[in-house]
């Protein structure tokens, strides 16, 4: 199962090996520069944005890979039934959310919480 963590100075998606066939990659790396919010979101269907993109998409089974928005993309590891951590990202970043059903999502939260600014408007 995917799990959301920072590693030096970027945030970290790894993907389990059937996540990585289904999504054709190995993991998503996004710089904590880009980070403007996190947060759970307990209904999994609200986490995802667009229509879907490169990925694997199976209704109420599974959902990776990444969704397209008129203004950009967005990268989901969502399983139907667990809760998802949304990490909103600013404009100009490869995606402008990242949406992962983590086992321990309130733990992702609490890495990523103390990277999220303050002045995320800007």
């Amino acid at each position: 199962m995917a799990r959301v963590t920072v590693e030096g100075t970027d945030i970290v998606v790894r993907l389990s090996l059937r996540e990585k066939l289904a999504a054709r990659r190995r993991q998503v790396r996004v710089p904590l520069t880009a980070l403007r919010e996190v947060r759970v979101e307990p209904d999994w269907w609200r986490a995802l944005r667009g229509l879907r993109g490169r990925g694997i998409w199976i209704p109420d089974r599974l959902c990776v890979g990444t969704r397209v928005l008129p203004d950009g993309k967005d990268f989901a590891v969502v399983v139907p039934g667990r809760p998802v951590v949304c990490v909103e990202l600013r404009r100009g970043a490869p995606y402008g959310r990242l949406a992962v059903s983590d086992p321990d999502p309130e733990r992702a939260v609490e890495e990523l919480r103390p990277y999220v600014p303050t002045d995320w408007l800007s």
